[in-house]
């Protein structure tokens, strides 16, 4: 399966911001991780803290083949509508992943104006979600 991970705002800092919610790992680490574990398949792995560019990379992923998005917009998650209209712009699935618990932290992280338009959502398991939402193409 080909795979693209898609991390937004602020993910570049994984591994030195808010360690007791997103881990020690950097995100460099992560995805070194997650390739690892789908060694058999193809990952593609991208981040942008600006908007535009996570609407313009998941346009391009329409005719790049891939069987699925795995994606962790960051606090634009909460917000942009942009994003989540470039997710119902495109025929490939969807899962919105989360580090942490959102439910369990801060009011205004329980709201995803995403989700309505992804194929599931994983959340609270760490850098773990990222492999637990690619799985679930495999179900």
């Amino acid at each position: 399966m080909k795979f693209l991970f898609i991390n937004g705002v602020n993910l570049n800092m994984t591994g030195r911001r808010e360690k007791g919610v997103y881990g020690s790992l950097t995100l460099d680490q992560i995805n070194a991780r997650i390739a690892k574990y789908f060694k058999g398949d193809e990952c593609v792995f991208y981040q942008s803290n600006i908007e535009g560019e996570l609407c313009s990379r998941l346009h391009a992923a329409a005719d790049e083949g891939f069987d699925g998005i795995i994606l962790n917009a960051g606090a634009f998650t909460h917000y942009s509508y942009a994003i989540r209209d470039a997710i119902a712009a495109i025929d490939i699935p969807v899962v919105e992943v989360h580090m942490s618990n959102v439910h369990s932290r801060e009011e205004f992280r329980h709201t995803s104006v995403i989700s309505a338009v992804c194929r599931g959502v994983i959340a609270g398991f760490g850098a773990n979600s990222y492999i637990l939402a690619a799985q679930s193409f495999k179900l």
